[in-house]
């Protein structure tokens, strides 16, 4: 039961490690994005925007490489968010089953304390009684 325990503890830390990473990946993401824009105003002289994507470029592959990296952006980012839900449903999960494991054993540990208590005490028999 110990490693049982122990090895969620430690998918649990990992877990909250991941988050973590993939939260990285949601700020890198939109760094990218952000820098996709500011390349294609710098580029592109009038630029053509369907929401926040560059639909009419010129020839220059500049013009191009802003498009990538807003691509890219918005891809990292999303996919930065989704695996940072995923991780913390893993963590959750695994801290649940910590503590069902440590209500078990609490209670097995509170049902062995009360047998121990309601065990009736064998008189103890005095020398003298004995030997008379």
């Amino acid at each position: 039961m110990l490693n049982f325990s122990y090895y969620l503890h430690e998918k649990s830390e990992e877990s909250r490690h991941n988050e973590a990473i993939s939260f990285l990946i949601a700020v890198i993401g939109s760094v990218f994005m952000v820098g996709g824009m500011l390349q294609t105003l710098l580029t592109v002289q009038k630029p053509q925007w369907f929401l926040i994507f560059p639909y009419q470029l010129g020839a220059s592959p500049y013009d191009f490489l802003g498009l990538a990296f807003t691509v890219l952006g918005i891809m990292l980012f999303l996919m930065g968010i989704v695996l940072a839900v995923h991780y913390r449903a893993q963590r959750l999960w695994y801290s649940n089953e910590l503590k069902e494991i440590y209500k078990f054993e609490e209670e097995k540990l509170r049902a062995e304390k009360s047998s121990e208590s309601k065990a009736p005490e064998t008189p103890k028999t005095n020398a003298a009684q004995t030997t008379s």
